[in-house]
């Protein structure tokens, strides 16, 4: 397990829980360093001082807030440590909202709490199954990393989680974003939604596309250079159409080759067949097209029989 990142406690009413948080993820992607390209040194980033230009190690460092061009407040982390707020020490929560009511688009990185000795057990427990009785998140509050933030409280394998929130003024506006009005054909909505259901899985893990592709590409690429060999060719696949001409044969389209995908890997799922187009509208074009034939036909006879046929005079 991954070391404890901060200490405190769940504050729950007049309850108290003590705890550890502990990173939830890993960053499994590659990083590089920086070199000079003439002669591949290390590039390296250095503190220096202004004023001297003295090379300055992390204990000479402090925090400090530029109140006026000519006055700096300096402020430890000691003084930052003993600020009175509440959720200094203790993770506060404030409240239960329903989970699905919370904008994903609002939640962030997440950390395990874990209970932190034998007396934190029961009151862990408690919560735990609390919250999995009412299907019900917590909202709390918390200081860390030098600022108060919002977080979220659920529950995942019997672990209590922790997710860092965006306050409401951190979350921008998409209305400016949205395209206009558009008038969709309700067969085309049916369409995309039967491409949906023909791509629908069970969930993320276990799933092909689940796999982080540009790191394996990556990793083959610094193998093949530090074997002298040249970096792999991508696949030359088919170029993506710069502009869908007909909507309907391109979900169409997609509808059967996300079938086909599911028959190549053997994956059990129900896949719909596309309806035909609705004929509605021609239909009914045809019957009033015949109706005018027919009334046609019709007015010729009665014209026919109506004019008065003048027998022709012999000789003339």
């Amino acid at each position: 397990m991954p070391r404890p990142v901060w200490s405190g406690a769940i504050s729950f009413g007049l309850v108290t829980i003590p705890i550890k948080v502990l990173p939830a993820t890993e960053n499994h992607s590659i990083s590089f360093h920086q070199y000079h390209l003439e002669d591949m040194s290390r590039v390296r980033t250095r503190k220096i001082c202004d004023i001297d230009g003295k090379q300055l190690t992390n204990a000479e460092i402090g925090k400090g807030f530029e109140v006026s061009k000519d006055t700096i407040v300096a402020v430890t982390d000691a003084e930052l440590g003993e600020m009175p707020l509440p959720t200094a020490k203790a993770i506060e929560i404030a409240g239960f909202v329903p989970y699905e009511s919370i904008d994903p688009i609002r939640i962030g990185e997440g950390y395990y709490l874990q209970a932190d000795g034998q007396v934190a057990d029961k009151p862990y427990t408690l919560l735990r199954k609390a919250l999995e009785r009412n299907s019900k998140a917590a909202v709390a509050k918390f200081a860390w990393h030098g600022r108060e933030r919002l977080g979220l409280l659920r529950v995942q394998d019997d672990v209590i989680l922790l997710h860092a929130m965006k306050w409401d003024d951190e979350v921008r506006d998409p209305k400016e974003l949205a395209p206009k009005a558009m008038e969709l054909d309700e067969e085309e909505i049916d369409r995309a939604v039967m491409l949906i259901d023909s791509m629908t899985a069970d969930g993320i893990a276990g799933q092909d596309w689940a796999t982080d592709r540009y790191t394996e590409a990556l990793e083959q690429v610094i193998q093949a250079k530090a074997e002298g060999k040249k970096p792999p060719k991508p696949d030359e696949g088919e170029a993506p159409a710069g502009q869908v001409l007909d909507l309907m044969a391109a979900l169409q389209e997609s509808v059967q080759k996300a079938q086909s995908a599911r028959e190549e890997t053997g994956k059990d799922a129900t896949v719909h067949e596309m309806p035909k187009k609705r004929a509605a509208k021609k239909t009914t074009a045809k019957k009033s097209t015949a109706k005018k034939t027919a009334a046609k036909k019709s007015t010729a006879k009665k014209t026919t029989a109506g004019k008065k046929t003048t027998p022709k005079k012999r000789g003339a």
